[in-house]
C-alpha cells in the first residue's frame, strides 16, 4: 500500500512538472508578459465540442516540444467555451472569456489563436493547421518581427 501511494504521488508530481501552464486572466497574463518580456498566446477553444480545437490541443499544445518552448517564450492564455454542463465554467470565468471574445474574437472562430503583446495589442492570429509543433512555433514567432 505504501509503495502504491508513493507511486501515485510521484506520478502526480511528474504530471505537474510537464503540464502546460495556462492562465485564464488577461490582466495576469499582461503582467507576466511585461515582467518576463514575452508575448501572450491567447487561445479560444471549445474543449468539449470543437474537433479542430481538440486536434490543436493534441497535436500542438500538449506536445513536449511545444510545452518546453512555450514555458520560456510565451505566456499562455486560455479562453475556453465548453458546452457540456459538466464542464461549465464559473460565472466569473465565463464573463472574462466573453469579454475576451468581444475584444479579440468577435466573429466567433474556433479554434482561434491570437498573439498579443503585453499591452494587449494584436500581433497576429492563426487557427488550426495540420502541422508540427516546430512549424507552429515558427508561424507564431513570425508575428514577432
Amino acid at each position: 500500500m505504501k509503495k502504491l501511494m508513493i507511486f501515485f504521488l510521484c506520478a502526480f508530481c511528474f504530471q505537474l512538472n510537464f503540464a502546460q501552464e495556462w492562465t485564464t486572466d488577461l490582466k495576469a497574463a499582461q503582467e507576466q508578459a511585461a515582467k518576463e518580456g514575452k508575448p501572450i498566446v491567447l487561445v479560444f477553444q471549445g474543449s468539449d465540442w470543437c474537433a479542430p480545437c481538440i486536434k490543436l490541443t493534441k497535436e500542438i499544445w500538449s506536445t513536449e516540444e511545444f510545452k518546453d518552448y512555450a514555458k520560456d517564450h510565451y505566456v499562455m492564455l486560455l479562453a475556453d467555451f465548453p458546452r457540456r454542463s459538466k464542464n461549465a465554467l464559473s460565472e466569473a470565468q465565463q464573463e472574462k472569456n466573453n469579454k475576451l471574445a468581444e475584444k479579440y474574437n468577435s466573429k466567433g472562430y474556433f479554434p482561434y489563436v491570437v498573439l498579443l503583446d503585453e499591452k494587449g495589442r494584436v500581433l497576429g492570429d492563426a487557427g488550426y493547421q495540420k502541422t508540427t509543433p516546430r512549424e507552429y512555433i515558427a508561424m507564431l514567432n513570425s508575428y514577432l518581427k
